[in-house]
């Protein structure tokens, strides 16, 4: 489909969805919400897709992922409409722990509120050096509103959450790698490249498997370890009686590169 605000591309395996609003540092308004709820619909249903980058594009050699909401749209909000456009963000940002294969935030510049949220919904952030990343809600008297409380909390701990979150912190990529809220950092203007070649490597890995390995990873985090090991028991049953398994070991007795099916 045709969208006003995404550029979406495909490399092989890997499909590139760009933030195309460059003339507010691709800040998040509810038609750019809807276009990415409606990306991540198609690819859930391309099966030949078996990874995501997510990154922003850049504008008058200003280069951001996401600066925030669109504070233009929010500042009229009615405290029922700004509750329902945070419904409607955590419903968008869920789709991208749902979706079978990994998506990676290629995060360039700002990503701060809502674009942070957006980054952090994303299985893992590569960084550009230029990268300034926060929850910066507070600034403006307000909180975050699309699940960014929770999933820093999850990501960095919980004192570290309440410091950054209180402080309306504004992190350097370094910084926000040691924090452990960003996996790595790379030189400015490079960060789409350094994703796309890890997302090429992932994408010939068994789909299926990762998409196990997702799921596990998910919806154990916040289980005992108990719990979290009987569904990885259960999870390694399944793989066992995929076709990618098949395939797999095959290849590896035969030495050769497996072609995977994804089933």
């Amino acid at each position: 489909m045709a969208y006003e605000n995404l550029i979406v591309s495909d490399r092989g395996l890997v499909r590139i969805i760009t933030i195309n609003r460059p003339e507010v540092l691709n800040a998040l308004n509810q038609q750019t919400m809807q276009e990415l709820s409606a990306a991540f619909d198609d690819v859930k249903n391309t099966p030949s897709i078996r990874c995501v980058i997510l990154t922003g594009a850049k504008g008058e050699g200003r280069e951001s992922f996401v600066a925030g909401a669109d504070i233009k749209e929010m500042k009229s909000y009615t405290p029922l409409e700004a509750e329902h456009f945070s419904q409607l963000g955590h419903q968008i940002l869920d789709k991208f722990s749902e979706l079978p294969i990994p998506v990676i935030a290629a995060v360039n510049g700002f990503a701060l509120g809502g674009g942070l949220e957006l980054a952090l919904a994303c299985d893992f952030i590569y960084a550009s050096d230029n990268a300034l990343l926060g929850l910066v809600e507070t600034d403006l008297g307000l909180i975050p509103g699309f699940g960014g409380i929770g999933r820093l909390c999850r990501r960095v701990g919980i004192a570290r959450a309440k410091e950054l979150i209180f402080s309306a912190a504004k992190l350097s990529a370094q910084k926000a790698r040691d924090t452990g809220l960003v996996n790595e950092v790379v030189p400015e203007g490079e960060v789409v490249e350094a994703a796309t070649a890890l997302a090429e490597k992932i994408a010939k890995r068994g789909p299926y498997a990762i998409s196990l390995c997702k799921r596990l990873l998910v919806e154990g985090a916040d289980a005992d370890l108990r719990t979290a090991n009987a569904m990885e028991s259960r999870a390694f049953g399944l793989v066992f009686g995929s076709r990618d398994r098949q395939i797999g070991i095959e290849a590896f007795m035969e030495k050769r590169k497996p072609n995977f099916e994804g089933r």
